[in-house]
């Protein structure tokens, strides 16, 4: 058994890794606004607190809990509409950022002494990402990609490859179709998600105990958000490092961006929510 979590755990750390590096995302478009004030401390807390949500839904998705979701079903249009408030917050208060890249130093560290300021980091990050519904069949679909690939060239995954494959045709049982199935990034454009499906049935299945396969999902849940928090670690360290080089007008011009897709996606997921209960 430890063989097969240690290599699950690879396989989590590189797919939270490589699958949080897509920077359209409304917590991509959080810390960037804030690294880019110099918020590293409130970025990492900010980090922390979206990989504990990401942990959840990935733990939920690989577990295979799918009888949950004609439940969790019901319920998401009025998370979306939550989610939608509060992203909608969050961008105008990024909108109306303005600051002085000279003072910004002077200014951090008088803000770094406000606990305060840092202590609803870590609820920032994960309400912005558990009221994204979407988050759970994001990572339900990068999973499966991840398990099915690792599963093709022989790595042993607990099972849980096959696990994921099963869950992913329930739900699309459920709901039909998931018509708005996130796309493969071009970078793993290598095959298709029918081919990959192929790949996977044809692996050697293992009789797996619900107790292991209990430990695979957690084990690669964890790993998988820890890949995460590295990613945005990085992003943040090297978008704070970098900052005073950028000119102070195209810095503000670039917050108020982020603010503006911010409240963009806002009025999307209020679509979303409007049109799922009509």
């Amino acid at each position: 058994m430890t063989g097969h979590l240690i290599t699950i755990s690879i396989i989590g750390l590189l797919a939270g890794f490589l699958f949080s590096m897509p920077i359209a995302g409304p917590i991509s478009i959080l810390i960037t606004s804030n690294a880019l004030k110099g918020r590293l401390k409130y970025c990492n807390l900010l980090t922390v607190g979206a990989a504990i949500a990401d942990f959840i839904y990935v733990l939920i998705a690989v577990y295979g809990i799918t009888n949950l979701f004609s439940a969790y079903r019901g319920v998401i249009p009025y998370i979306l509409g939550f989610g939608a408030i509060f992203v909608f917050y969050v961008g105008v208060r990024i909108i109306r950022t303005k600051f002085d890249l000279e003072h910004i130093d002077e200014k951090q560290k008088l803000a770094d002494e406000q606990e305060k300021k840092h202590k609803g980091a870590i609820y920032a990050g994960f309400m912005l990402n558990i009221l994204n519904p979407t988050l759970f069949f994001g990572w339900l679909v990068s999973s499966f990609i991840a398990l099915s690939f690792a599963a093709s060239l022989g790595f042993d995954t607990g099972g849980l490859s096959t696990f994921v494959d099963q869950s992913l045709d329930k739900i699309e049982k459920i709901e039909g179709n998931i018509k708005e199935r996130p796309k493969i990034p071009s970078y793993l454009q290598f095959d298709t998600l029918k081919i990959l499906k192929k790949e996977n049935r044809e692996v050697r299945h293992v009789k797996v105990t619900h107790y292991n396969h209990f430990m695979t999902s957690l084990f690669y849940a964890v790993f998988l958000a820890v890949g995460s928090i590295v990613w945005f670690f990085l992003l943040a360290v090297t978008l704070v490092k970098f900052r005073k080089k950028v000119n102070i007008n195209i810095l503000n011009w670039m917050v108020r961006a982020m603010g503006i897709f911010l409240c963009l996606f806002a009025l999307f997921f209020a679509y979303t929510a409007v049109k799922m209960l009509l």
